[in-house]
């Protein structure tokens, strides 16, 4: 980032292949249904264009990165109020299906139940949770993305694992 900040251009494409999956996968979850997840995904990275001059030398860059992805999204979400959209999953059952394809099927329903739990989440939960799971980064430096200090963080943790533990009750089981 201080080379891209100093006016290297090519520094650039580096973060950007660096970061861009992790980011993009971030910013669809924490998203709302019917969102365009896509267009706040560039709107981060052009913000981050926008704003190199702003980031300062010896500063991480994931955080600072997520903290704007983070932004983005929350901003929308404010935009257009978050409503949580369950969809429905129609199971096709197979009635002869194969061991492996009962296995099959029960690890898709599992995520499915997954992802809408995800959805489910306050954004704070869900925000925190995807910035552990999908981003990696510790306590400290989502509290610097969240604008939160170390203990809300790790209190959103644990109610989000907790309600998610409680709504995949029998996915440990496969």
């Amino acid at each position: 980032m201080a080379r891209y900040r100093d006016g290297d251009a090519a520094a650039f494409d580096t973060l950007y292949r660096r970061h861009r999956g992790p980011v993009f996968r971030y910013v669809k979850r924490l998203a709302a249904a019917g969102m365009d997840a896509e267009a706040l995904f560039q709107d981060a990275w052009m913000r981050v264009i926008q704003a190199r001059t702003q980031w300062r030398r010896g500063e991480s860059f994931r955080p600072w990165l997520y903290r704007i992805a983070h932004n983005r999204v929350v901003d929308e979400l404010r935009r257009h109020g978050h409503v949580a959209v369950d969809d429905e999953h129609d199971p096709d059952a197979v009635p002869s299906a194969t061991p492996d394809q009962v296995l099959v099927q029960w690890w898709r329903d599992c995520v499915e139940r997954l992802m809408q739990l995800l959805g489910r989440l306050p954004e704070t939960q869900r925000s925190a949770f995807l910035l552990r799971e999908e981003a990696g980064l510790s306590l400290e430096q989502i509290g610097q993305v969240t604008g939160v200090g170390h203990e809300t963080v790790k209190s959103r943790l644990r109610y989000a694992m907790r309600r998610l533990r409680d709504g995949l009750e029998g996915c440990d089981d496969g």
